[in-house]
């Protein structure tokens, strides 16, 4: 009996250390992030009249009229948000999204406190200024989209309408916010049509960029290859590429013949090579489907 309570309580104790370490990996994380965000905000955008997209770009807009830090505004306008977010979603996620906002706000303050240095645009260059300001938080974005599902105000929001309506297409909500940020920007910077423009191409380099990040380092390209000699193709594939190849039975309906199916994914730099093995087998029929994420072990 005790060697059994032993044991069932060693086990918790190693589970609770197991969720401690993952929680404050999961804290680095959110700081690593917003220092990223944050960066990008102070070094590319605060100073070149511009707004990034949703919450953020609301915040920027309002430190440009008020004349005053744009970490004040993403602390008033998220902090509410992401409180909902503990109370009605998760608790996990509200906590770790509010200490990301808090050092990214800090981060905005001690930026402007410490005077670094910021990229001022010169006339006819603000475009520069906005792709850079894309690439660098929409690499953030996607650090905190991979891990918790959510990066700030918007796609908060969108996580509590989802809480209560789950079957609703959350596409509209992100597209209204991005877009009337864009609208906004165009009277907030004084009716300046650069401006508007480089919020534009700020908000779409930062969700192309957000994107790519979310599919991943692994991508490659899936091959089903219908074929009657299954088992020469596969040997060949495994020794030329060292990959994995599944076979599934088939049958070709038209001609009603037995044939394989072999399924194997390859890397893109080793698509040309495996499409000219593919054509020395004569009575062989394949398609290509490109893969935006490979987990586990890429090889055989």
């Amino acid at each position: 009996m005790n060697t059994r309570y032993l044991k069932k309580l060693k086990q918790e104790i190693e589970m609770k250390g197991k969720g401690i370490y993952l929680f404050l990996y999961d804290i680095l994380f959110s700081l690593a992030s917003a220092a990223i965000v944050s960066f990008a905000f102070h070094f590319f955008a605060n100073f070149n009249n511009f707004a990034p997209g949703g919450v953020g770009g609301l915040a920027a807009m309002s430190a440009h009229l008020a004349g005053i830090n744009m970490g004040f505004f993403l602390l008033l306008y998220n902090l509410p948000i992401f409180a909902a977010v503990f109370v009605l979603v998760d608790k996990r996620t509200g906590v770790l999204l509010t200490v990301y906002i808090v050092f990214q706000a800090l981060l905005l303050f001690a930026l402007e406190e410490l005077q670094v240095p910021y990229y001022k645009a010169e006339a006819g260059n603000l475009i520069f200024a906005s792709i850079g300001a894309g690439v660098v938080s929409g690499y953030g974005y996607a650090m905190m989209l991979k891990r918790f599902g959510s990066s700030g105000g918007t796609y908060a929001i969108s996580a509590i309408v989802r809480h209560f309506k789950p079957e609703k297409n959350l596409a509209w909500l992100a597209f209204a916010m991005d877009s009337s940020v864009v609208f906004l920007a165009f009277f907030v910077y004084d009716f300046n049509v650069d401006s508007l423009i480089c919020t534009l191409v700020n908000l779409f380099i930062a969700n192309l960029v957000a994107d790519y990040a979310l599919q991943g380092l692994k991508t490659g390209y899936k091959f089903e290859i219908v074929t009657t000699q299954p088992d020469e193709l596969a040997r060949e594939i495994m020794e030329k590429f060292a990959h994995g190849v599944t076979r599934l039975h088939a049958v070709g309906m038209y001609t009603n013949q037995e044939k394989s199916l072999l399924i194997c994914i390859v890397r893109k730099r080793e698509v040309g090579e495996f499409m000219k093995l593919l054509k020395s087998y004569p009575h062989t029929f394949s398609s290509i489907t490109r893969v935006n994420e490979v987990i586990g072990k890429f090889s055989k």
